[in-house]
Parts: structure tokens; C-alpha cells; sequence
């Protein structure tokens, strides 16, 4: 079945869930997650589709047919490809874009104006702001 063992790993580790947890969200057994990823077992059509659907994922690209979403799957801007799979990857990333999803522009201006003043404290550059 394609590479589904080695890209369902990597997706539950770029999502940061243990088996276990996976197991949890999935309604199946631990060992099911272990035998999914060692290969000892795969999964059925029906299983196969909420696996997918709980990654967000297209089923070929599950089962390894299809390239990931950052080497070309989805996006046409390789820029757009990148970002989108370190939101995906990040946990704090993906709850910050969570977060703001909904956000009015000015609330957007304000979490970014405080992220700049983050990176440049971070630099250690102060500027003369506010002197």
C-alpha cells in the first residue's frame, strides 16, 4: 500500500501526537496506531478516509501516490507551500493562526506591531522609540 506506514508516522509526529493520543482522536486501539506504522496492518477504505480526513489530507497523498502538499500537492507559490506546511508542522504556529483566523484587521495590525517589538527585544534592538 504505497508508503501510507512512513507518511502517516510523519504526519502524527508533525502534528505532535503520541500513539496513544492518535488512537484516542482515531477511536481505535494503540497497538492499531503501532501496527499501522510498522506495517503489520493496514488500514480499510472506511478507516483510510477518517485517517485523511482527520489529517486533512488527500487519501493518495496517505497512501503515498501523491506529493506532499509542500513539494507542489496544493499550492502553485512555493512560498505559499512552505509556510502552510510549518503551520502544519508547528503546534504554537498552527494555535497562533488558529487564533486569528477570525481577528479583525486592526486586532491583525496590533499581534503583528507585537511581534515586531518581540523580535527586535529578542535582538536586542530598542531603538529610540518613545524618548
Amino acid at each position: 500500500m504505497g508508503d501510507f506506514q512512513n507518511v502517516f508516522k510523519k504526519l502524527r509526529k508533525a502534528r505532535g501526537y503520541t500513539q496513544t493520543q492518535l488512537a484516542q482522536k482515531l477511536r481505535v486501539g494503540p497497538s492499531c496506531i503501532s501496527m499501522y506504522e510498522t506495517g503489520k496492518r493496514e488500514p480499510d477504505s472506511a478507516m483510510l478516509k477518517r485517517i485523511a480526513d482527520f489529517f486533512q489530507v488527500d487519501i493518495n497523498y496517505l497512501l503515498g501516490y501523491a506529493p506532499s502538499p509542500a513539494q507542489g500537492g496544493y499550492y502553485l507559490d512555493p512560498e505559499t507551500a512552505r509556510t502552510a506546511q510549518e503551520i502544519s508542522e508547528n503546534r504554537e504556529l498552527k494555535a497562533l493562526f488558529d487564533v486569528t483566523r477570525d481577528s479583525t484587521p486592526e486586532n491583525l495590525r496590533a499581534l503583528q506591531d507585537m511581534a515586531l517589538i518581540l523580535k527586535r527585544k529578542e535582538r536586542g534592538d530598542y531603538g529610540d522609540e518613545g524618548c
